[in-house]
């Protein structure tokens, strides 16, 4: 993947970009974008359905992008943007990989484990917790996210 800078890319722009792309998929719209010091290493959007999956999450497809780009298990001085909180899978996936900073997009009161349920990072349990910045383009994110489930019903 061509790497891209983040001053002529908006990084959570990127990470919408994916979540259209699941969606436009029938996958729940969820995307992914990693970056390191003004570079763009991996991103993804949700892929569970296609590759009958249930850990082919955005962020799990990301960080794995990512750790095979710098050829390694940790993403040390990387940040993750993402447009939903991230479920304790991802979250804990998120804390083993050492990522920086996490931005995400739209809480999720139902299935969230940083700022919601479990709460990951706040477990004197978790080895490594990253910086979170939550709501960044958060209405568009769960606008995205509660059309996706409007349809199906």
């Amino acid at each position: 993947m061509a790497r891209e800078k983040p001053d002529s890319v908006d990084a959570m722009a990127l990470a919408l970009d994916e979540a259209r792309a699941a969606a436009a998929r029938g996958e729940v719209p969820v995307g992914a974008v990693v970056t390191r010091d003004g570079v763009v290493l991996a991103r993804a959007g949700n892929r569970t359905l296609e590759r009958r999956d249930p850990t082919a999450h955005a962020e799990m497809l990301a960080l794995r992008e990512a750790c095979a780009a710098l050829g390694s298990e940790r993403l040390v001085d990387c940040d993750l943007h993402v447009t939903l909180e991230p479920c304790p899978m991802c979250a804990a996936a998120i804390s083993f990989s050492r990522i920086r900073r996490l931005y995400f997009g739209a809480s999720d009161p139902k299935g969230g484990a940083v700022e919601n349920g479990v709460r990951l990072y706040a477990s004197p349990t978790c080895h490594h917790a990253p910086e979170v910045y939550g709501g960044l383009r958060e209405s568009e994110a769960g606008e995205m996210l509660r059309e996706f489930f409007r349809r199906r019903r």
